[in-house]
This record gives structure tokens, C-alpha cells and sequence, in this order.
């Protein structure tokens, strides 16, 4: 069956970095779209960052527009999100996410908290 499980979670300062990790198995997954959700405490889940299947384009949230990358390495089934420059703000929980036939998957989450 699909699996996501992201990694590279944790506490960091306020203008440090962090790199996620989401490994898929399960199915192809050169195949597909890949995103990175966010979820802080008593809002929304919201869209960071999408990656198309082959790597060739990405988007971001507005908000993480020259902070963050997405990329992804298909041979090892994993795509990543490079955190840089990171606030307060940021703290949430993060999910990767890819829809096939329709159908959502979605990892457990990791954690990324950001005090000093």
C-alpha cells in the first residue's frame, strides 16, 4: 500500500535550518506530483511547496519564497524540503502528500518547532 513517512523534524533557533525527508513506497514514485503541507496549532492545513514528478518544476507558498527549496532524488524514492531562515512563525506540523487516481495520501507528519 502507499506509505509516506517524512522525517528531519525537531527544534531549531529562529534563523536556523532544517531539511524533511519524505520517503515513499508503495507505489511508482517517479510517477508523481509531490507536495509539502503545513499545519500549525488552530489553523488550517496550508501548502508550502509542490514538486512535479520529474523534478522539473516547483512552487511555493508566498510566504516561503527564498527560504525553503523542494527537491526530490527519484532513485531513492524521497523528495525533501530545505528550510532555511526560519521564524516562529514557521512552527507546524509537516506533511508530504501525493495524489494518485484522485485519491489523497498523506505521511504522519514531523514536527518542526522554532524558539529560541
Amino acid at each position: 500500500q502507499v506509505q509516506l513517512v517524512e522525517s528531519g523534524g525537531g527544534l531549531v533557533q529562529p534563523g536556523g535550518s532544517l531539511r524533511l525527508s519524505c520517503a515513499g513506497s508503495g507505489f511508482t514514485f517517479s510517477s508523481y506530483d509531490m507536495r509539502w503541507y503545513r499545519q500549525a496549532p488552530g489553523k488550517e492545513r496550508e501548502l508550502v511547496a509542490f514538486i512535479t514528478a520529474t523534478g522539473g518544476t516547483t512552487n511555493y507558498a508566498d510566504s516561503m519564497k527564498g527560504r525553503f527549496t523542494i527537491s526530490r532524488d527519484n532513485a531513492q524514492n524521497t523528495v525533501y524540503l530545505q528550510m532555511n531562515s526560519l521564524k516562529p512563525e514557521d512552527t507546524a506540523v509537516y506533511y508530504c502528500n501525493t495524489k494518485i487516481w484522485l485519491r489523497e495520501y498523506w505521511g504522519q507528519g514531523t514536527q518542526v518547532t522554532v524558539s529560541s
